[in-house]
């Protein structure tokens, strides 16, 4: 009795190119692009570049709820999101934020470190395949927290510290008592990262308000003892294109209302009266 022999893998492999000429090609094909982007994915130098972004949902001009505290209080400095294969995709190098308008919401930004590719035909960078520029969304996916932002700023290189140092006044007219009596000096603001925010002085002037409530057919006037509050600080702010920043984003100027709170008070109606 006979026994055929067994055929080598390289024999059988040979029967089914044969077999399936078509077939081979395209797998093939497919292996040579697969080597080909293996190659450039491990042979590529890895290209970061420095972004600040504003902490938000949706796209920047989109009216959302601003991020409560404890979405603040997830984002840690030092945070890193990798990729499937381990390498760092971003890294929070800061953390900062500023209270909303006497609110429970807070506007957060933060300074990251983002692994992109770039185009040199267009000059722009991508990032997880997407186009990314300044007012561009950017979703995080950190380890203690998921959310999305705007970028705002973006370098290829460490952003600067060009800070500085002004004394700002501001008033409140027709406040209460205790308003004046609930602000301290040397209370102060920190953003997360520094002090923001100190303050120097406080002044008082008394003040009268008249009211005319509707009783019937007659009006009757009735005052009530009010106070005019003045405030100087120590504010930490940066100069660009003329205008002082405070905050990343909120321009300072006389006769506008500041939007700022320390650990103890939130300043409402106060208005901007000097800039030194």
């Amino acid at each position: 009795m006979f026994f055929k022999k067994k055929k080598s893998l390289p024999q059988l492999v040979w029967k089914f190119v044969r077999a399936n000429y078509f077939i081979s090609i395209i797998a093939v094909i497919i292996l040579f692009v697969g080597l080909i982007a293996a190659y450039k994915l491990l042979s590529s130098e890895d290209e970061y570049i420095y972004a600040k972004i504003k902490i938000s949902q949706g796209l920047w001009w989109a009216n959302t709820a601003k991020p409560a505290v404890w979405m603040v209080d997830a984002i840690k400095k030092g945070d890193v999101e990798v990729s499937l294969s381990g390498k760092p995709m971003i890294e929070v190098l800061e953390v900062r934020n500023y209270p909303w308008w006497s609110s429970d919401e807070y506007v957060v930004y933060i300074d990251a470190k983002i692994k992109v590719s770039k185009n040199k035909k267009t000059d722009t960078y991508s990032f997880k395949r997407v186009t990314i520029g300044v007012g561009s969304p950017i979703d995080l996916e950190l380890p203690s927290v998921q959310t999305s932002g705007t970028i705002i700023e973006m370098s290829e290189k460490p952003f600067l510290k060009n800070k500085l140092i002004k004394n700002i006044t501001f008033v409140k007219k027709w406040a209460e008592p205790w308003e004046f009596d609930a602000i301290q000096v040397g209370d102060t603001y920190n953003n997360g990262e520094e002090d923001v925010f100190e303050i120097l002085d406080k002044k008082i002037a008394n003040a009268q308000a008249e009211y005319m409530p509707k009783l019937g057919y007659n009006y009757p006037t009735y005052s009530e003892s009010k106070v005019h509050i003045t405030v100087t600080a120590k504010v930490l702010v940066r100069e660009e294109n003329n205008n002082i920043i405070f905050g990343e984003d909120q321009i300072l100027r006389l006769g506008k209302g500041l939007n700022l709170a320390t650990n103890k008070y939130a300043f409402t109606d106060y208005f901007i009266s000097d800039i030194q």
